[in-house]
């Protein structure tokens, strides 16, 4: 999918400097273990009906400081009803928040220690569990538990080190089923699944190496082979500011392709809004009264039923605010086909819960404005709009239109300050939209349900001993051993790294482009042809590189001697020579050349050349690669004659 880019493509290296881009990334990355980490449930998805349901409310609780957090209080305000889908083998009571959690899983230590040494990070001595508050439902207790592992990591990148804050190991959420106005469902299989939580610092400087370094945490990842695959087992958020800005969160960015084109346009988007409230200053604006908003109920206008496509007439209302000097920024378009009326409406789909588009709509706006002129004209004759001002109607229930209402003001008056602190959710089309306040320090607290773990120094050098290797030394050794970075790259991605580097270092007299040919090309293709090409961990590409060294076979070879060990053809190298080398029982050969004729009566009105063909064809099919080409040729070819 090619994503919209704000101004057509992207900036130069200089621009953005000039914008003062700065972007972090925040990686969450499921482990591989085999329960959960409080718990002793097993780990994975599940496809089939929910054995129960039931339904909670959250709200929000203080900080040890006596604060609310921005984050928990807006989520309150969505006045949820939270259903959650249990599963009698992969819930507990745990997730629930019934029973207080078990004592955290070693397995996914040692894996997040593991992780963290390869990001270069010193190891904590002791672990201390905290809660992080979440009240949007994806976790029953209204908090996540987690704990930091590694502190001040990096990874190399073009000649510098991007820094590696701290990677944490957290329990992940519950997956959403559906969200409909103000009921919310969740599936409880991937609650409390393993994860490690991979925090950048600001230091990557354009969108392109937002995306690049993506890739390399990634690559360390994979690396470790302590992670999971497959779809919904990463999820990447990046943060994003420019030089007069602020820290901007976009949420569950799906696939790192799409970092460029996102980042680049909440860069752009920051600088507009910097713009807007440059402008508004210089017209004396700059104060929230300074707005003039005037609520008014218009339910009675006119017959909305007739003309709101979404108009529920039995329960809803329809509410208009007046705004003074917005009229020209209600169309500004902040990011591709993305105005400042769809930053509202967002807005207000989330935390007034009016989710049935369209849910708004302005007198200044050009933004699907369905309303006929002749309507507009009595409204702005009836509430005295003129100029800059601006009539915006929302319709819903009482309480849901004040809600609204009240978002709009709070969202105009943050145009005085030009970027608000907020998460947005990354769409398809390379744009944002509103998700939550940016959570503060005040959703953090200490969990007394867990005591405090320690890591001992005998631990970590366990661990350090046997760690995989260093994507950046098996990218270094490619490139010393002429094989192209497209390739290299592809190994190191798909998670090969590590198979790649064993068998160069261990196997005598290998060719290192061979080695990375073979696994680039023939892995997928031998899976692709269904067959189980990953059995025993790939132990067999180890074993097959190891029997032929020094024989010189080519890629083909290769590639003909895999097939027939996956077939459970062959064992040893010894019988693959055999095989290679033609040496056939004659008398096999004959009953099998026999065996073709005799089933297939036709084949003696054939052509010679057509028969041989044939029959040379059928023997292929029951042997694949492992046959003489010249030899059973001339065994065909004799026998025919005969």
């Amino acid at each position: 999918m090619k994503l919209k880019i704000n101004g057509g493509k992207l900036l130069t290296d200089k621009e953005y400097e000039e914008l003062g881009f700065r972007s972090g990334l925040e990686i969450h990355q499921q482990l591989a273990t085999d329960e959960k980490l409080f718990c002793h449930c097993p780990v994975g998805y599940v496809h089939k009906e929910p054995d129960a349901t039931i339904l909670r409310h959250m709200r929000p609780t203080l900080s040890e400081l006596g604060e609310y957090d921005g984050t928990a209080l807006m989520e309150f305000k969505t006045k949820k009803e939270v259903i959650y889908q249990l599963y009698r083998d992969n819930t507990c009571t745990y997730e629930m928040d019934d029973t207080p959690p078990f004592p955290i899983n070693q397995q996914a230590v040692d894996y997040a220690i593991e992780i963290s040494l390869l990001f270069n990070c010193s190891i904590v001595d002791e672990i201390h569990i905290v809660r992080k508050q979440y009240l949007d439902g994806s976790i029953p207790a209204g908090f996540q538990r987690t704990a930091v592992i590694g502190l001040g990591g990096w990874i190399p990148y073009k000649g510098r080190k991007i820094g590696i804050r701290m990677v944490t190991l957290e329990e992940d959420a519950c997956r959403e089923v559906s969200d409909d106005g103000h009921y919310i469902t969740w599936k409880t299989d991937r609650l409390s699944t393993p994860l490690v939580e991979i925090i950048t610092h600001p230091h990557l400087l354009t969108p392109s190496e937002v995306e690049e370094v993506n890739w390399l945490l990634a690559e360390v990842l994979r690396a470790s082979g302590k992670v999971r695959r497959g779809f919904g087992t990463a999820r990447q958020d990046v943060n994003v500011s420019i030089s007069g800005g602020t820290r901007v969160e976009i949420k569950g960015v799906p696939r790192i392709g799409y970092h460029a084109a996102l980042t680049h346009n909440e860069a752009l988007k920051q600088k507009k809004l910097i713009e807007i409230a440059e402008e508004l200053k210089k017209k004396k604006i700059t104060k929230r009264e300074d707005f003039n908003f005037e609520r008014h109920d218009i339910s009675d206008f006119t017959d909305w039923e007739k003309i709101i496509p979404n108009y529920k007439h039995e329960a809803a209302v329809v509410k208009a605010l007046k705004v003074s000097h917005i009229s020209e920024i209600m169309n500004c378009e902040l990011q591709p086909d993305w105005h400042f009326t769809n930053e509202l409406s967002g807005i207000i789909r989330v935390v007034a819960c009016l989710d049935r588009m369209p849910n708004m709509i302005a007198s200044s706006s050009e933004i699907g404005n369905f309303i006929a002129v002749e309507t507009w004209a009595e409204l702005k004759k009836k509430y005295g709009v003129a100029g800059e001002d601006s009539l915006i109607l929302v319709w819903g229930s009482e309480a849901d239109t004040q809600t609204a209402l009240s978002e709009i003001e709070d969202r105009v008056e943050k145009l005085l300050t030009g970027v608000p602190n907020e998460t947005r959710q990354s769409l398809d089309n390379g744009v944002t939209d509103f998700e939550r306040v940016l959570p503060g320090p005040d959703r953090m607290y200490p969990d007394t349900d867990s005591s405090p773990t320690k890591i001992t120094p005998e631990r970590v050098e366990k661990i350090k001993s046997n760690l995989p290797s260093n994507p950046a030394e098996i990218r270094e050794y490619c490139d010393k051993n002429g094989i192209n970075s497209k390739i290299s790259t592809y190994i190191l991605r798909k998670g090969f790294g590590g198979l790649f580097y064993s068998i160069v270092n261990d196997v005598n007299n290998v060719n290192p482009l061979l080695v990375a040919v073979f696994i680039k090309d023939k892995i997928p293709s031998l899976r692709r042809n269904d067959l189980n090409a990953s059995r025993e961990n790939y132990k067999w590409v180890v074993k097959l590189f190891k029997e032929t060294s020094g024989a010189k076979l080519e890629l083909k070879d290769l590639s003909a001697l895999s097939e027939m060990y996956l077939r459970n053809k062959i064992d040893e190298f010894s019988e693959y020579q055999k095989h290679l080398s033609g040496v056939f029982e004659e008398r096999d050969l004959q009953k099998d050349i026999h065996e073709i004729m005799n089933n297939n009566g036709k084949i003696k009105d054939f052509e010679i050349d057509k028969a041989h063909g044939y029959i040379f064809y059928k023997l292929k099919e029951k042997y694949g690669e492992d046959i003489s080409t010249g030899k059973t040729s001339a065994l065909i070819m004799e026998l025919l004659k005969k």
